[in-house]
């Protein structure tokens, strides 16, 4: 499964904060995560996914446009 990267990260600055904040709420190093974006986002696992949906407060539509793309 391929993450719309360019719309994830359009809504992480629209919700006002960083990728680094987003790394750290998930747990993982910047660079993972950064690194996790650059692919595409096939390594984000299912329990990340959902912590990105809860953190940005995403609405269904929003999750599908991103996650399911």
């Amino acid at each position: 499964m391929k993450v719309n990267i360019l719309k994830l990260k359009g809504k992480i600055v629209e919700t006002n904060t960083t990728c680094e904040v987003v790394a750290d709420y998930l747990g993982v190093d910047r660079s993972t995560f950064y690194r996790r974006l650059k692919t595409g986002g096939t390594q984000f696992t299912v329990g990340e996914m959902h912590k990105i949906v809860e953190f940005l407060s995403l609405t269904s539509e929003e999750v599908k446009s991103i996650f399911l793309g």
